[in-house]
């Protein structure tokens, strides 16, 4: 039987080049755009599972505008097998929530026989790693989160290493599971036949109807998450020489610095 893994990829936005709409999210058409570096990660992790299974068939799947179809076609020539786009102008403006939602939807209607889905922990340019985890609780799937490499897999079960500021793990679990990487990479080199086989490839366009989505759980009306406001923050630095010799009247001075930054932020 073959072993399904839905890999979910972004297209995010050159960060040098944002521009906001009126309801402040990134206006995404006419940027250029790459893959997210962790969704990049999660293809080499599929990439490693086919690589120690007899029969195994990687999807990609993203959520956007039509543009999004040249990011399929990158996962493509990486190594995915099939590619399919989420596009529909009532998905426009949906936050982590309503994402999670949509890609459900996907999953119960064209991939419900997966075994293993596996997604960048976030995207750069919302850095909010919320996405994954509402999907598996939607889809009632087990998860483990900051994983950084495969050690073991079978049809069955998968072991993977999972690393924190304070604990190195090593975690089994059952399959149909979802994992999140924290590998950040930024590029995959695909062969020559990687890059044929990704300009042939029939992309496939799902809809709204297609996906028999309900208007209120996606797009803003389905987003109970809101951008107040979006800006760029003003970074400024400053540097003071102290002359002084003496030890004490250094550490005096900085601890003396400390406080009243201290000081303005509480006010």
């Amino acid at each position: 039987m073959t072993f399904k893994i839905a890999v979910f990829i972004k297209q995010v936005p050159d960060t040098d080049d944002i521009r906001w709409t009126e309801h402040n999210t990134i206006q995404r058409e006419g940027l250029e755009s790459v893959i997210n570096p962790y969704d990049i990660g999660a293809i080499q992790l599929a990439k490693n599972v086919k690589f120690l299974l007899d029969d195994c068939e990687i999807t990609a799947v993203s959520m956007g505008p039509v543009q999004t179809k040249d990011a399929l076609r990158e996962a493509l020539a990486m190594g995915c097998d099939n590619a399919y786009l989420l596009c529909d102008k009532k998905f426009a403006g949906s936050d982590t929530l309503a994402t999670a939602y949509v890609l459900s939807k996907f999953i119960k209607s064209h991939l419900n026989d997966f075994n293993l889905i596996i997604c960048g922990y976030q995207a750069v340019d919302g850095d909010t790693a919320q996405t994954p985890s509402s999907l598996a609780q939607k889809l009632d799937i087990p998860q483990i989160t900051g994983v950084t490499a495969l050690k073991e897999i079978t049809n069955d079960y998968s072991i993977w290493f999972k690393s924190s500021s304070t604990l190195n793990q090593q975690i089994k679990i059952c399959h149909p599971a979802l994992i999140s990487t924290t590998i950040n990479n930024t590029e995959i080199l695909p062969d020559i036949n990687g890059y044929i086989k990704a300009q042939a490839a029939d992309i496939k366009i799902l809809c709204a109807q297609d996906l028999q989505t309900e208007a209120d759980k996606t797009g803003f009306a389905g987003s109970p998450t809101q951008v107040k406001k979006a800006f760029r923050p003003v970074i400024e630095r400053s540097t003071k020489i102290i002359e002084e010799n003496n030890v004490t009247k250094i550490a005096d001075y900085i601890l003396a610095a400390i406080q009243e930054c201290k000081e303005q932020d509480d006010n």
